[in-house]
């Protein structure tokens, strides 16, 4: 009885160590993935600020945080036909065709977000796989971006999509720099819940 007791201690520390690992190597490539970040926007050729990029102070982010990252159930949408997602600049058209409905819980509440494929995107192999989730939730317009938020993702095996919004970004458009045209999200993608994972709002340079 000893003996068994002492195996299922043993394997009971091993997984546990296994996730704890796990976690490391996550929050890691989170880390290394936001200071790539902070390196292109001050960098003037791939800066969304352009000339305004020796001002920018730095993106500020919520903590990185594991409830987040959420397993969603995939709704397929073969027959949608492509549409026209609204932008801030009504003079530029941006054409999408929903590509599935992900279905998820966030804090025990029901959730669905619609994502979509860029129609100018979908010949160009590159790009081929990119699957776009723009959203606004509880926080938008207080301590992130009114205008919403984006993650990118991509076409994955399976009726299962991870989403993980600590990687959820800021369109251009919340740096207030001139002559982008950013996709508002759609109402389907209005959440009822706090998103409090990702980029924070953007309050430095000039505003």
């Amino acid at each position: 009885m000893e003996r068994i007791v002492s195996i299922l201690i043993i394997l009971a520390l091993t997984a546990g160590n296994s996730l704890s690992a796990q976690s490391k190597s996550w929050e890691r490539t989170l880390r290394k993935h936001r200071k790539k970040t902070e390196r292109s926007f001050k960098n003037p050729e791939t800066s969304p600020l352009r000339d305004l990029a020796p001002e920018f102070t730095g993106n500020e982010y919520f903590p990185a945080n594991p409830d987040f990252r959420v397993t969603a159930r995939v709704e397929l949408t073969p027959d949608s036909e492509p549409f026209e997602l609204i932008t801030s600049d009504p003079d530029r058209k941006k054409w999408y065709v929903r590509y599935a409905i992900l279905h998820f819980e966030i804090e025990q509440t029901p959730c669905s977000l619609e994502i979509y494929r860029n129609v100018a995107l979908q010949g160009i192999p590159k790009y081929e796989d990119h699957l776009f989730l723009p959203f606004t939730d509880l926080t938008s317009g207080e301590v992130t971006y009114g205008g919403g938020r984006y993650i990118d993702m991509e076409v994955t095996e399976g009726d299962t999509m991870e989403i993980d919004f600590n990687y959820a970004y800021n369109p251009y458009c919340a740096y207030r720099s001139d002559g982008w045209s950013c996709p508002i999200p759609p109402d389907a993608n209005r959440l009822s819940v706090a998103i409090e994972a990702g980029v924070k709002d953007y309050h430095g340079g000039d505003h």
